[in-house]
């Protein structure tokens, strides 16, 4: 038999073995690359977030609020509100404006809020009470709107089912039978204001959840008015009660707002 090598083939088979090992290292290579500008993508292009992901992500930027917020962005120090045209007989509102009095320094949910409301707020895992006190301009009316921070949408929920009632108290009314304010927000008082003099007499009150937030209002007379009640003055309980939801529905806006959807720019970490 002839030689092989004699004849020069093994020199063609091994030229053709190197071209498919090269082969098969630029296909490696291209793997390789493909494999990094896949994971440069990744690290570049935008994530995208499940709806579930971006749900959880808005929960808990509403739940911060109350902490990255300062106490005036919260509270700011005028809150325009409106009187319903039926009040005046007339077709259109009026507009008003609510000027703030003061801030109280946050509090725990034992205190702020009367006792049944602590006990309600307890139960539903409080982690804290805001409180503000607004007069209307005349300072004639003046309230205290109250934040009781809690864990979740559904806590807060919870709590406001348990507030919601009554709407109107009489403390201290001559000859009444009420000994104590409906269960939500402690009135804030202020020395050498038109709330310095402000009590239960005659308040109106309300609760209402927003987002993790339960905010609540007390309202009343800044001088107890002890001759007519709120409930037979239909004109001074529709100024009371707009002022006072006015001034609640402006701090639950703020707080509850729903944010921007998320996205995520792909930097380490993100």
């Amino acid at each position: 038999m002839a030689d092989p090598q004699a004849q020069g083939e093994w020199p063609r088979h091994r030229g053709r073995g190197r071209r498919v090992a090269a082969f098969i290292a630029m296909v490696l290579g291209l793997a390789g690359l493909a494999a990094s500008l896949v994971g440069v993508a990744i690290q570049v292009l935008p994530r995208h977030f499940t709806a579930g992901q971006q749900q959880q992500i808005r929960a808990w930027e509403v739940s911060s609020r109350w902490q990255e917020l300062t106490a005036g962005q919260i509270f700011p120090a005028s809150v325009t509100y409106q009187l319903p045209a039926a009040v005046l007989y007339d077709t259109v509102p009026l507009s008003l404006a609510a000027a703030r009095v003061g801030i109280a320094a946050p509090s725990g949910c034992g205190s702020g809020v009367t006792a049944a409301a602590a006990a309600v707020l307890r139960r539903d895992g409080c982690l804290a009470v805001l409180r503000a006190t607004y007069a209307d301009a005349t300072q004639t009316y003046v309230m205290t709107v109250g934040v009781a921070v809690l864990p979740s949408a559904a806590a807060a929920t919870s709590a406001a089912h348990q507030l919601s009632a009554p709407q109107l108290t009489s403390a201290h009314e001559k000859g009444g039978t009420d000994t104590s304010a409906a269960a939500g927000v402690l009135a804030v008082t202020f020395r050498g204001t038109a709330a310095g003099l402000y009590d239960y007499s005659k308040q109106v009150t309300g609760t209402s959840a927003e987002g993790p937030y339960l905010v609540m209002y007390a309202a009343g007379y800044t001088d107890g008015r002890p001759r007519v009640r709120v409930s037979q003055d239909s004109y001074s309980y529709a100024e009371m009660t707009s002022l006072a939801s006015g001034v609640a529905q402006s701090v639950a806006s703020t707080l509850a707002a729903t944010p921007p959807p998320p996205h995520c720019p792909g930097s380490p970490g993100c």
